[in-house]
Parts: structure tokens; sequence; C-alpha cells
């Protein structure tokens, strides 16, 4: 258990590293925040930062001897950092669950191996052998590239007859995963903390919105079969053990229009939407990994309202007067100073009085 005064070191600079760090200050620690930039988010509100690659050996070992744990607060990390760093600090989430979580492939399997629904899926390398898993998944299918995709970036939709070649060009990778596109109902997502002593804490789903394939906005309570929520909820806790990870996860799921339940993807780390808990919970989702990485006790999870959380992106940021004018509206800005189409500049939560869950 770290004691108040301590440094939790993240590794990332956006707005998920900056309010984790933030959560930190207010349960009395210190943050040391490895970027690439002294104006990224998480930077301007750190005790500390390390301004250097993620794959400079020298400039991680300064970090490492500066801090008491290491967190991190987004995937597209070299898998080699972590793993430096693992060898002589303590890392939460450790590199296993990096590797998994960034790779479309590695984490395809890895659910299915643990008997978990997925959507037919498979591996390809080439237009050639595109064409080949498309007998596999079926005409409708997306690809997306194996890593570093995230917000809709790095994926293709193929349609019946769909030119193979242009596609495989377009994705401009060496390999990728080529996945069932399903009829969906709808999408929601499970956030839980994991500690050291493999205790977890869930928060209650909540229901997502997607627009040109980046979250527009999540609603809790999700109106999802209580079925289906219990599901989800044992899946992500099954991920979680076998990851063996102490921290946060956050699991994707689609619900079909024939009410099948199927997972999507994985993040090791705060999640978009999560956001709400900082306005709707006594303990949000920061909070907890903070807790979790730190070795102290798992907050509640239980939220005391039901929430709608409106991500701002681009000049979206431009109605923050309008925002700020309402009561129940809990506006979170993250300090980048250029508002760019798709660019995440903050969020808003609408707070409501609690409702059952919906089922």
């Amino acid at each position: 258990m770290l004691p108040p005064g301590a440094t939790i070191g993240i590794l990332g600079g956006g707005q998920l590293g900056r309010m984790t760090t933030i959560a930190a200050a207010e349960l009395g620690f210190r943050s040391h925040v490895f970027c690439q930039d002294n104006q990224e988010p998480a930077a301007q509100v750190a005790a500390a930062t390390t301004i250097a690659p993620f794959d400079d050996p020298a400039a991680l070992d300064a970090f490492g001897r500066a801090v008491d744990v290491v967190t991190l607060e987004f995937e597209n990390l070299p898998l080699s950092a972590l793993r430096h760093l693992a060898k002589q600090h303590t890392v939460r989430p450790g590199p296993k669950a990096l590797e998994v979580a960034q790779d479309r492939q590695l984490e395809k399997e890895f659910v299915r191996d643990l008997g978990l629904p997925v959507a037919p899926f498979a591996t390809v390398t080439s237009a050639n052998e595109l064409d080949a898993a498309l007998k596999h998944t079926g005409a409708r299918a997306i690809m997306k590239t194996a890593r570093f995709g995230y917000d809709g970036k790095g994926q293709v939709r193929l349609a019946e007859n769909a030119d193979t070649a242009a596609a495989w060009r377009q994705l401009q990778t060496d390999r990728a995963t080529v996945e069932t596109l399903l009829d969906l109902d709808r999408e929601f997502s499970v956030i839980l903390a994991r500690a050291a002593d493999g205790r977890v804490a869930h928060f209650d789903p909540a229901e997502n919105e997607h627009r040109d394939s980046i979250l527009h906005r999540s609603t809790v309570p999700a109106l999802v079969p209580q079925p289906l929520i219990d599901q989800a909820v044992d899946a992500t806790h099954r991920v979680a053990a076998a990851l063996d990870l102490v921290g946060l996860l956050a699991v994707e799921f689609f619900v079909t229009t024939s009410g099948e339940l199927f997972v999507n993807e994985m993040a090791p780390r705060p999640h978009n939407s999560g956001h709400w808990t900082l306005d709707a919970c006594a303990v949000s989702q920061f909070e907890q990994l903070v807790r979790a990485v730190a070795g102290l006790p798992l907050g509640d999870p239980s939220r005391h309202s039901d929430a709608e959380m409106l991500n701002l992106l681009g000049d979206d940021v431009e109605q923050r007067d309008n925002h700020l004018r309402q009561p129940q509206v809990c506006l979170h800005l993250y300090g980048k100073a250029a508002a760019r189409p798709g660019r995440k500049m903050g969020h808003a939560t609408t707070l409501r009085p609690r409702t059952n869950a919906a089922g």
C-alpha cells in the first residue's frame, strides 16, 4: 500500500492521464507523467513530467527511479517500454494486459479461448488472404489494422462485391483482422477495477452511441436486458482474472438484433464510456484506478444518479457556456489548445435522479 505523498507514474499524457492525475492528487499522491510534450493534458496538471520517446531506455530508467508504481493511460505504447520498466519496478497493469489489448488478433484469440462470444474473424496479411477470409466471415465485414487503431482510424468496411485489393491498399498495414459485420441493436461497456488481491468492483454498464466510429454519447442505465448485463459483467471479470490485471479494465460489447451478446474490444485503462462516473458516483473510474495501483481498498462503484455523458468533439467545445448554464450539467475540458474535427476536447455529463436499471 502506497503511503500519502508517494508518486504514481503514468505512461501517456492525454485526457485520461489528466483525470487520473487529478484523482491521485485528491488521495494525496503525486503524479509523474511520461509523455511527448509538456502541453499534453496530463502534463499540465502533473507534479513532474518526463518528455522523451517511449522507447528511450535511459529516460524509462530515470522515470522508474522517480516513481513508486507505474500505470498507463493508453495502449498505443511500445510493449518493450512496459517490459523494460517491469524488470525493476511495479507496473500495473503488467505487460501481458498491454500485449493482448493492443493487438486485435491476440485480443480476439484471447477472448475466444476463454470461451466468450466473439464475431467470426480471421487474420490477414494480403489482399489474397482477405478474399479467403471473407468466405469465413461473410462478405459484409469490417477490416481493422491489427495494431494502433482507435476512434475509427485504421478500419475499412467491406460490402458485397467489395474491391478487396483496393480495400487492402487503403488500410496501409501488413496485418489486419477481418470480422463479420453484425446487425447491431445496441452497444454497451462494462468497466471494473481489480485489486492485487483479486477483489473486483464494477460500475453499472453504460450504453454507447457512436458517430463516425467515435463515441458520441454514453447513457446509464443501459437499456439492455438484465441477463445480457449479467453475462457481460461475468465476461469482464473472467477477462480481468485471466490477464491477472491490477488496475482498470473496460470491455465493449455488442447486442445483435437477434438478442445475442458479443465481445467487441477491451482496454486495460480508464475508458471514454466511463467518464460519467466522475459525477454520478462517489468513486470515479479514475479514483478506482488510483486505488487499485496504489494498493488501497477499492471504493463502492454504485451510482447515485442516472447520467448521460456527451463527448465534445472539435468545435463542440464552443458550446461551453451553454453547458455551464445548465445546473444539472457537469462540464470537463481537457486543456487542449487546438480544436480539430473529431478531436476530444472535453465532455459534458447530465445528471438525473436515479432510476432502476432498465431491462
